[in-house]
């Protein structure tokens, strides 16, 4: 069986996602540089709010692995946490000599600033966009997301009950 138009066409889309996606990286990267400029190490550590929020409380061993950073920075940034009074040490049940990372109300105070200065930022960016052009894209990144989040051992699924949408 031959190659179809279809296929030609598909594989073409597939083609310029995989050239867009190195750009789609360097502008991540450069954002999170920008952020981390502003912010220091303190805007680093933020980051491990996020998934503390999503997930619950967590080992921090768990919490590396999440995130793909070394177990020695992401102590360093927990210990930041711990410091500024966003991230608690509470015992962990399953295992009486470890412990688990719980976001404070103090954590929960900053996630709401980053996710309100998330949304003001992407507001600015999806200024001249249409409601339907911001949903299908809501749609279809959160769609791409959960196909390349298959293929990582460590991000939970779309039908994970654990998972939920963060700005």
């Amino acid at each position: 069986m031959g190659t179809t138009g279809a296929d030609r066409r598909r594989d073409a889309s597939l083609l310029t996602i995989s050239d867009l996606m190195p750009r789609f990286m360097r502008l991540m990267h450069g954002l999170k540089a920008q952020h981390t400029a502003e912010g220091g190490r303190d805007r680093a550590a933020l980051v491990l709010l996020f998934p503390l929020d999503r997930l619950g409380p967590l080992r921090q061993s768990e919490l590396a692995d999440l995130v793909h950073a070394d177990p020695s920075t992401v102590s360093r940034h927990v210990a930041l946490l711990v410091d500024r009074g966003l991230v608690a040490r509470g015992a962990d049940e399953s295992d009486g000599r470890a412990t688990r990372l719980v976001l404070t109300d103090a954590g929960h105070a900053q996630l709401d600033r980053l996710r309100a200065e998330r949304i003001a930022y992407l507001r600015t960016v999806t200024d001249d966009w249409t409601d339907d052009e911001l949903e299908t894209l809501t749609t279809l990144f959160d769609r791409l997301l959960d196909g390349i989040a298959k293929t990582l051992p460590a991000e939970p699924a779309a039908g994970d009950p654990s998972r939920t949408v963060t700005a």
